[in-house]
């Protein structure tokens, strides 16, 4: 399940599966979209996990053999992500792994735990990334490094994430950290997107 707690103009969504490493079923990325696309007026948006383990191991492996793995809902949520107007946080409270990667690379800012780990092996299980994944991991990571973790299958802990550009900082708390920033106004904060390439 997704859950959506606003408070004020920030809105914080977890995804709530922790004993399946909050894996994503189609359902729960339909609705995960929808309330992004429906998030116009937030100064704030925080994307994260529950528990202490995984942000997210991916698709729900019953749901990945029956198609989920190449469903176009996978971009419908890192499109919307990527075009809300407000600050957009993947607080990774722990692992992201395979689809998962394509919302956390659409947000202005990572945010990791020290224990966290990425990996994203699309090629190791026969499918292709989602056409936007390897754009804005490469916009971040360089093109070799994004060969290194989309063909290659490395897997990073999180210094070298934060070595390589995947994330931007490493703190206990990432909701908290999140929570601590201080976007300005809805506006401006559009603007200011709209001016960093």
């Amino acid at each position: 399940m997704i859950r959506a707690d606003r408070d004020g103009d920030a809105l914080t969504l977890t995804i709530d599966r922790p004993g399946r490493a909050n894996s994503l079923t189609a359902a729960m990325l339909s609705d995960m979209a929808r309330h992004v696309e429906d998030a116009r007026d937030l100064r704030l948006l925080i994307l994260t996990g529950a528990g202490d383990k995984a942000f997210s191991a991916g698709a729900d492996l019953e749901e990945a053999r029956a198609g989920l793995a190449t469903s176009p809902l996978w971009e419908r949520l890192s499109g919307a992500v990527a075009t809300v107007p407000c600050l957009t946080v993947a607080a990774l409270n722990g692992t992201l792994a395979g689809g998962a990667f394509g919302m956390a690379l659409a947000c202005d800012i990572r945010l990791s735990v020290p224990q966290a780990s990425f990996f994203y092996p699309v090629a190791k299980l026969g499918f292709l990334p989602q056409p936007s994944d390897p754009v804005r991991l490469a916009a971040l990571v360089g093109p070799a490094r994004a060969k290194l973790i989309l063909a290659g299958g490395a897997r990073l802990d999180a210094s070298e994430a934060l070595s390589f550009g995947l994330i931007d900082r490493i703190v206990p708390d990432p909701v908290a950290a999140a929570r601590d920033l201080a976007p300005g106004a809805a506006g401006h904060v559009a603007a200011i997107k709209a001016m960093v390439p």
